[in-house]
Parts: C-alpha cells; structure tokens; sequence
C-alpha cells in the first residue's frame, strides 16, 4: 500500500529518530506529509500555580526535539504537533482533525504481555487507520 500521510507517534528520546527515518522510507516514494505527534501527559502529583509553568516546559522541550527530528530527517513535508493526554486519546484526536493513512508508534517492551498491551491499544482498537508498531 502507498501511504501518504503517516503520523508518527514521538517521544523526547534517542530512537524516536529511527521512527521518523522508518516514516520517511515510506512516504518519499510517494511525496508524502509526515506529521509528528508528541503527547505530554500531566502527572496528577503536579498541581496549583506551577502547573502551567510545567506544561509549557514540557511543551517547549518537545517542540525543540521534534525541530531537531525535522532537521536530521532531512525531509520536507513534516509537521509537528503537541498534544496534551494520553497516548490512545491523542492519536484518535489527531486523526480525527487531519485523517492519516498510517500511524506509526514505538514499543520498548520486552515482555510479550507489553507489547500487545502497549498504550496505542486504545487507538489500534477504534481506529480503521493501519498502525505500525516498531520495536525499539
């Protein structure tokens, strides 16, 4: 299948780059758009007035990863966005906004029981959007 609008799941981490090169082997072929999504989750211990200032440091440093994810990329059709909730509620709000062909998500698990319980569960099952896990 051509896929030419690919969502790729990321995170502030070293081998979200090899998620975005996998995106890039896939939609170049097709002169495809690429769209970088990173969600930041808010910790519930965190609370009052320094919660704003939290989120938006959060928010910051992901928007400079994800540049950085662009830069090395060395690909020109690629967005980026940041989503505030978790994983399967942020992948469903993203394609809802702007449907994709193919989203793409990382597991670190080593354990089996994770892998097929990863947190896009959510998403993999209400979504007719294929998805690619990558181990990582």
């Amino acid at each position: 299948m051509a896929y030419r609008n690919v969502l790729v799941a990321v995170a502030v981490a070293a081998d979200s780059h090899l998620l975005v090169e996998r995106a890039v082997s896939l939609v170049r072929p097709n002169d495809g758009q690429i769209t970088l999504v990173s969600t930041i989750a808010t910790p519930e211990i965190y609370a009052g007035p320094m919660l704003g200032d939290l989120r938006a440091l959060m928010e910051e440093e992901a928007l400079l990863f994800m540049d950085e994810l662009c830069l090395r990329a060395n690909y020109p059709a690629i967005t980026t966005q940041v989503i505030h909730g978790e994983l399967g509620d942020s992948l469903s709000y993203a394609n809802q906004k702007h449907p994709f062909d193919l989203v793409i998500c990382g597991n670190h698990s080593d354990s089996i029981i994770n892998k097929v319980s990863c947190s896009a569960a959510r998403f993999i099952n209400t979504s007719s959007v294929d998805v690619l896990i990558v181990p990582l």
